[in-house]
């Protein structure tokens, strides 16, 4: 019976995320399988790569360097968060990934994207720590209009959490029987439909489909939510997520705001029952 580990995106939100996995990876659990969303996917790929304290620990360091987060950034660039320095520089210089133990552990790690052309979910599996797998964690958190799309491979894509935002039925088809399932939105949260999306088709006209995925992705994301509830009834999932609001925004320069979040996260992942791992 395979194990898989579902982390959900939320930009600065993941900050809870990386304070569960932090706890997570103290106490041992092992996991046969993991797939991250944007954040999920930036943050989760130090569980592989077995980096306890790496996420707090950067994100609190350059909150206020332009070249990681900033709207200079963005109209130089045209990417809110610096490529060249969030996914060359810092990993490589600042503040080191470990490759070699990441493509030593045995997990499978998996993200998601959105493809630009058709507004549909990708998934691939990422084994390696090079340029390709950075490439495609940075197309899973590239957020539209404030990033520009990836190519990848003659194609173009986009924020996995626009099409599959936890995709846990996903890990589901590939075997993976028992799932923890972490969110960024506490337990009863409900999206609703996008105001003003009338304003958002003349920004993304270059990217219909994109903006299809925005317009409908409420009525997806809620059907997952209530299946996840299913299967947390059913004995096959657990789920992680805080018990309110987290009260930081998707770009948050704020270090102690950021140790709060990712507090947050601490304590429920310490709370949490993992009676399958």
């Amino acid at each position: 019976m395979k194990t898989g580990l579902v982390l959900e995106g939320g930009a600065m939100r993941g900050l809870f995320t990386a304070g569960v996995l932090d706890v997570l990876m103290e106490r041992g659990v092992k996991f046969d399988g993991l797939v991250g969303v944007s954040a999920g996917a930036c943050f989760g790929c130090n569980y592989k790569s077995g980096q306890i304290g790496r996420v707090i620990r950067y994100n609190k360091r350059f909150a206020n360097d332009p070249r990681y987060c900033s709207w200079r950034s963005l109209l130089a660039t045209g990417d809110l968060f610096g490529v060249e320095f969030c996914y060359r520089t810092l990993p490589l210089e600042l503040d080191v990934f470990d490759a070699k133990t990441f493509e030593a552990n045995p997990m499978e790690f998996h993200v998601v994207a959105t493809d630009c052309k058709t507004g549909k979910s990708v998934y691939k599996r990422l084994d390696k720590a090079d340029e390709r797998t950075f490439d495609w964690i940075r197309a899973s958190a590239s957020m539209p209009l404030v990033s520009r799309p990836v190519a990848i491979d003659g194609g173009l894509y986009l924020d996995g959490g626009l099409s599959d935002g936890i995709p846990l039925r996903y890990f589901e088809s590939l075997g993976y029987e028992r799932n923890v399932v972490v969110t960024t939105r506490p337990r009863g949260y409900r999206k609703f439909p996008k105001r003003l999306m009338c304003f958002l088709k003349p920004l993304l006209h270059r990217y219909p489909a994109i903006y299809e995925a925005l317009k409908s992705r409420h009525v997806w994301y809620n059907n997952t939510l209530e299946y996840i509830d299913e299967r947390v009834a059913s004995g096959h999932a657990i789920l992680i997520a805080p018990d309110e609001p987290l009260q930081i925004s998707r770009v948050c320069h704020d270090s102690a705001v950021m140790q709060r979040v990712y507090d947050m996260g601490r304590k429920a992942g310490e709370k949490a029952e993992l009676t399958f791992v």
